[in-house]
């Protein structure tokens, strides 16, 4: 049998009250490495017992309070490798590991932009296009092999969206955000795992608003979380799954995991 290694990836929405299905996640899962964004929280509150307590022993926090927050628990060995500052100004959005085996592990939670996509109008859009615009940069100069994972707040494709007709006009779908997210590929050949695994124009989503009574019934999802690898570590993906289920769990995240299982 392979040897294999499972990264997970989850907008949690507030780990402290949704550890229950953080925890039922592990349990069913077994996942070595879970990157979590939106954990709402600064490190000293972070549940780290509860990791603990299934295995998962090694922690790289970058809490922050009430909002924004990503962390990267592990049942295999980590090392902290950064924080940048994509939105340049301190917030907790990013943190980054190395593992063992020499991978660059790289967690990120991308500012949602607002309700209006108009940079003018709107500075938290500007504030995005910006924080994807660094990201790029970062990107050109990689030069060891990376999987970035985490919620991008964008949904590129037509078929990553419930309406791309109706979502042209909102903030995630839009053409200069779509656009914004094509340079950034483009800037380091990242490989979309997501669709490597669940090719257009097939249905995959990540993320339906809690606005909906109920959310199965209406399906109005975006993909909004993504894991990108480089073509090396692309090669050694071999299943890469998302867990619509536990968008009906208790106490829900609008968002859902995503997992990718490599060859070690």
């Amino acid at each position: 049998m392979t040897d294999t290694l499972k990264i997970a990836s989850w907008n949690i929405n507030s780990v402290r009250f949704r550890i229950g299905i953080v925890e039922q996640f592990l349990k069913n899962e077994a996942p070595d490495i879970l990157c979590l964004q939106e954990t709402k929280t600064v490190d000293e509150t972070f549940p780290a017992d509860a990791f603990r307590q299934l295995g998962y022993v090694h922690q790289v926090l970058n809490g922050q309070r009430m909002h924004h927050g990503v962390a990267i628990v592990s049942r295999v060995p980590i090392a902290e490798d950064d924080r940048l500052d994509w939105q340049a100004n301190g917030e907790a959005r990013h943190v980054g590991v190395r593992l063992g085996n020499g991978l660059r592990l790289e967690n990120v939670y991308v500012p949602a932009g607002g309700d209006i996509p108009d940079r003018d109008l709107n500075p938290k859009f500007g504030q995005k296009l910006d924080f994807v615009e660094r990201m790029t940069r970062w990107s050109e100069g990689l030069d060891v092999p990376t999987l970035l994972v985490g919620d991008f707040n964008i949904a590129p494709l037509e078929c990553d969206v419930w309406s791309h007709k109706q979502l042209l006009d909102v903030v995630s779908h839009t053409p200069i955000e779509v656009e914004a997210l094509g340079r950034l590929q483009a800037a380091h050949g990242w490989i979309d795992l997501g669709r490597r695994f669940v090719p257009p124009p097939m249905r995959l989503y990540t993320w339906w608003s809690y606005r909906a009574k109920d959310w199965a019934a209406s399906d109005r999802g975006r993909r909004l979380d993504h894991m990108w690898a480089s073509p090396a570590v692309a090669e050694a993906a071999v299943a890469h799954r998302v867990y619509e289920d536990s968008r009906g769990w208790l106490k829900p995240s609008d968002h859902i995991p995503l997992l990718t299982e490599f060859r070690l």
